[in-house]
């Protein structure tokens, strides 16, 4: 039993130093990103997904899912594949009130900080 828990607590260490890259700020409902180190663009896109995604869920999820490479929810992987298929499923989406331009700034924005969560 030793010989499996030792491993897999290691392998978790290493796994949660891994997705580092994204400076965080308070814990479950307040959870938030610190945009201070955003490039220009990425700070206003994280203006949009501040107030339009929150419409219907907190950005802890986003945070978890660009933190660990998962979809919290489905287990899937989040990646630029999943950024993408999400911008659509919102596009499309009639209560999410997000036009194409606001979703590709959100799309765009997730990108990179998946980016800068694998730094």
């Amino acid at each position: 039993m030793k010989k499996v828990i030792l491993p897999l607590f290691a392998l978790l260490l290493i796994g949660s130093a891994a997705h580092a890259g994204l400076k965080v700020v308070g814990k479950g409902d307040n959870m938030r990103l610190d945009p201070s180190g955003f490039p220009p663009a990425m700070k206003a896109s994280y203006d949009i997904m501040k107030v339009k995604c929150i419409k219907c869920h907190n950005l802890e999820r986003t945070i978890v899912a660009l933190q660990t490479g998962v979809a919290p929810i489905s287990g899937q992987p989040f990646d630029r594949n999943a950024t993408k298929a999400y911008g659509v499923k919102m596009l499309r989406k009639p209560d999410s009130n997000m036009n194409k331009q606001e979703v590709k700034a959100t799309v765009e924005l997730m990108n990179w900080l998946l980016d800068e969560a694998n730094k």
